[in-house]
């Protein structure tokens, strides 16, 4: 009978515990796939994937052979400029600009053209007050749809004797760019990239929509800039849900205030807590004003009410924490 009583006593207790526990879901930074030189603020891009006008009978060949609309890759090349510019509209520290000269004429196929000579990346620079130099080098499209037609055609009628009567219902166009970045201060290759972008669309009439090409094109220049940005992933932050003592009604208006995001309400209540050492929930408190400035962006506030919590009041929530603070700040410097 001891040991029931003994078990249930031990179950109330983490009921009770489960119940003063909280959280909330952040977004959390992780640095980007290449880091920039210090001080890369302005970001200039050409479209080098181009043939010069007399080359474009043997890219005509090549249109008929892949399903490739022809001169159509011409068109889509500058779209996949235009997701790089719109890539970087939302981050304040980058800056992409078009030249005047948005082109150069590169090899118009999937082999990689030669290095541009230093010469020209400083001038095309100079020219646009720019830092760096992004060149899209190559840029090649095709769309599934004819191979398909033609494996499903065959196998019908290795199959069944009959030429199948269905057509496909779907096609993915697949993109594929490489592209260069240029330091023209250090003379240096910031990065090459080898990009393989596909979107998946529907067929109109047995044919691909007219913005199939354009709008995978986009995508790849808006994917592959952000190769330079800081990319986000969620995040759990625990937090008190529930006070002790005297103050637990506080704690609790501050909570509420909390699950509304009305965070500088609950952090004046919380802030209020704390600041009585006396408080049985004190501690409780620091840690919660800490996870609220982390939402507000506040990192260096955060950091600070961590510490405290564990300093002043000995909550070991506080000092796990403020260790994972301490990460994210060598990251934000």
């Amino acid at each position: 009978m001891k040991k029931l009583y003994f078990l249930y006593l031990m179950l109330c207790a983490l009921g009770l515990e489960a119940c003063s526990s909280g959280y909330v879901y952040l977004n959390y930074p992780q640095e980007p796939e290449v880091i920039l030189p210090k001080g890369v603020e302005n970001i200039v891009v050409v479209n080098r994937s181009l043939t010069r006008e007399d080359d474009q009978q043997n890219k005509t060949l090549e249109s008929v052979a892949t399903g490739e609309i022809a001169g159509s890759d011409k068109l889509a090349s500058d779209e996949a400029v235009k997701g790089v510019m719109s890539g970087v509209q939302h981050h304040s520290n980058l800056t992409v600009l078009i030249p005047d000269t948005l082109r150069l004429y590169g090899t118009g196929t999937r082999r990689t053209p030669d290095v541009l000579k230093w010469e020209k990346v400083d001038a095309i620079c100079k020219a646009s007050d720019a830092d760096v130099l992004l060149v899209l080098e190559t840029f090649d499209s095709n769309s599934d749809i004819l191979l398909n037609t033609v494996a499903d055609q065959v196998s019908s009628v290795i199959n069944t004797g009959k030429v199948k009567g269905r057509l496909p219902q779907q096609t993915r166009v697949d993109v594929r760019s490489y592209w260069r970045l240029y330091d023209p201060y250090s003379k240096t290759i910031i990065d090459q990239f080898q990009q393989t972008h596909y979107m998946n669309f529907n067929l109109v009439n047995g044919v691909p929509p007219l913005n199939a090409l354009p709008e995978t094109a986009y995508a790849a220049g808006f994917d592959y800039i952000s190769r330079f940005l800081p990319s986000y992933y969620r995040v759990r932050r625990d937090m008190y849900k529930k006070g002790k003592g005297r103050d637990k009604r506080k704690f609790d208006a501050g909570w509420r205030r909390s699950e509304v995001a009305n965070w500088d309400s609950a952090i004046e209540i919380w802030t209020g807590i704390a600041a009585n050492p006396n408080s049985k929930s004190a501690g409780r408190a620091a840690l919660n004003v800490a996870v609220a400035y982390e939402v507000l962006g506040k990192t260096d506030l955060a950091l600070e009410w961590a510490q405290r919590a564990y300093e002043d009041y000995g909550d070991k929530q506080g000092r796990d924490y403020a260790k994972i603070l301490l990460r994210r700040k060598r990251f934000e410097l």
